[in-house]
């Protein structure tokens, strides 16, 4: 079976690199450092002890904080980051600048990963969430690499498909030297599958650790001012294309309702920034561009978030927020960074790939649920002429965040318990 996996993957390698060509139309960037992701590099990587693979901005996110834990605890280490998407090595880069490593993750064939690896010379790798590589694990095993899945989740649908490779999917499982569940659900599926029992441990989801700057507050202050301390204002945060039409919509509802509401609006991807506008514009709103540093008067309905990194300042800006990929069968997005702010946030029908998160939320009155733009507009409309009900479901969220936190310490002490007998490692291994 591992034959057969490296032979269909080194099939699909000119497609691979046929779908970064075709994305590169609409953003160039993924025309850029190929040669990264085939493991050849113009000049050799700084080495790095430890390596955290993130594949875009939401585990970059979500891995700040392990991080930031890190660079702190050991300095002289070296932090390699690798993402998939260009975005997340912008927002990686916005996070870090300089201090963290960054290279375009190497596709999974043995030849690429052992360049990978002999360039780095990583003692540790840590993988977020669910990206499971048979070769890279094999080649991390050869070497003497640990291996930890972090925040790890696998839903029941996943699980019956990786169950249908047998005494392969085990196999590989059992290559990582721990595995850091999000919940006893995930964590069952994991050892179901074949992981050994004893290398699986239930650490809970590190996106509660929320980490939010001391000046996070004061920037959000500067910018609610600019946009007016008394008008309304919702935030469509990540939207993605199909949602923004029922985006404006609902606020062309809303503005009929509450005069003077403005909404800001922040496309998931940077590469859709200039069409957004555009639409914003052929539907008859007057716009502001954050790019533009255009002043955000009155008369301005429509501010659009064109930058990368300010979504956690818009959202603690703003008086309610509609997190998007969710309106659309895209999977939704995050919601706790806007819990955590305490707005209260709104989500559409599509909201997969954080299932658990939205549902916590929603039963616990920290989130709703709605269908279509005219339900997002009487969402709005409740939540932006309602002062108390807005606190009320924003403080909520802030409980609920509160509550599932800790999972960040859980998880370290996972990683730096692994031991030195079986894998040749431990806290130790990194300095």
């Amino acid at each position: 079976m591992a034959r057969l996996y490296t032979l269909l993957l080194y099939l699909a390698l000119p497609f691979l690199l046929l779908r970064l060509a075709w994305r590169s139309r609409h953003a160039p960037v993924y025309r850029e450092r190929w040669g990264e992701r085939l493991g050849l590099y113009d000049q050799r990587p700084r080495r790095a002890h430890i390596w955290i693979h993130a594949v875009s901005v939401g585990e970059v996110q979500a891995a700040e904080p392990l991080i930031k834990h890190f660079l702190a605890c050991y300095p002289d280490a070296g932090v390699m980051v690798t993402t998939t998407t260009p975005t997340g090595s912008e927002r990686l880069r916005s996070l870090f600048e300089d201090t963290v490593r960054h290279v375009y993750t190497p596709f999974d064939l043995t030849p690429i990963m052992n360049r990978f690896l002999g360039a780095v010379g990583p003692r540790l790798a840590v993988v977020m969430e669910t990206e499971i590589w048979p070769n890279m694990l094999s080649a991390c095993e050869r070497r003497g690499i640990p291996v930890v899945l972090a925040n790890a989740r696998l839903s029941a649908h996943s699980a019956q498909g990786y169950a249908r490779l047998g005494g392969f999917t085990g196999e590989t499982l059992r290559r990582f030297a721990a595995i850091g569940a999000q919940s006893p659900a995930d964590a069952a599926r994991f050892r179901a599958l074949g992981a050994p029992a004893e290398r699986v441990r239930v650490t809970g989801n590190i996106k509660f650790d929320v980490h939010r700057p001391g000046s996070l507050l004061d920037h959000a202050e500067v910018l609610r001012h600019r946009w007016g301390i008394q008008r309304p204002v919702w935030v469509a945060a990540s939207t993605h294309e199909g949602e923004e039409e029922q985006v404006l919509l609902a606020h062309r509802k809303l503005l009929d309702r509450l005069s003077g509401t403005l909404l800001v609006l922040v496309p998931r991807h940077p590469e859709r920034f200039e069409r957004v506008a555009a639409l914003v514009e052929r539907r008859g709103f007057a716009l502001a561009r954050r790019s533009a540093a255009d002043p955000c008067g009155e008369q301005v309905s429509v501010f659009l978030g064109d930058t990368m990194g300010e979504l956690p300042t818009f959202l603690a800006a703003g008086d309610a927020a509609f997190i998007g990929g969710s309106l659309v069968p895209t999977g939704g997005h995050n919601l706790l960074e806007a819990a955590a702010a305490g707005v209260p946030v709104a989500v559409g029908p599509h909201t997969f790939n954080f299932a658990r998160i939205t549902e916590l939320m929603v039963r616990e009155g920290a989130a709703i649920r709605v269908t279509d733009a005219h339900t997002l507009a009487q969402c709005m409309e409740e939540w932006l002429g309602d002062a108390t009900t807005r606190a009320q479901v924003g403080e909520q969220g802030r409980r609920v965040v509160r509550a599932n936190q800790g999972a960040l310490q859980r998880l370290l002490e996972l990683i730096e318990g692994i031991s030195e007998d079986d894998f040749g490692v431990g806290s130790r291994m990194i300095t």
